[in-house]
């Protein structure tokens, strides 16, 4: 029959004590504190967040520098995974300015809709 060791008091208090300095950093961390500042809803679609899904919650830098963590929170919003990644889309679409460009680097000049008010107003007629 196989006996049990006692554990080790030494071992166990660095253990204890590495679980402590990891929990303490993560609190540190600033996805944590936003995540203890603002309730834990999407800025964007208002969808609620539960301990389940919580990992779908991100933590956006208004100004987009994430380097800039102020501990008042004033530059983060939580946002979806969903919203981020759109908040970050429109981010790149603004910086690239609004015209479109085709993959030879042509300016698309074709508009589909531009004449559509004349070409329904000539089909009430008939």
């Amino acid at each position: 029959m196989p006996t049990q060791k006692t554990p080790d008091p030494a071992k166990l208090d660095r253990l204890v004590a590495e679980a402590r300095r990891t929990a303490e950093s993560r609190e540190n961390d600033y996805r944590e504190q936003a995540l203890k500042i603002y309730p834990w809803i999407c800025g964007r679609c208002a969808r609620e967040f539960t301990r389940t899904n919580l990992r779908e919650l991100t933590v956006h830098h208004r100004d987009h520098n994430h380097h800039n963590n102020p501990p008042n929170g004033s530059n983060w919003e939580l946002l979806c995974l969903y919203c981020h990644d759109n908040e970050h889309q429109r981010q790149l679409e603004a910086t690239q300015g609004s015209t479109m460009q085709t993959t030879r680097g042509e300016i698309a000049t074709h508009s589909p809709f531009a004449d559509l008010k004349s070409l329904l107003q000539r089909k009430d007629r008939k």
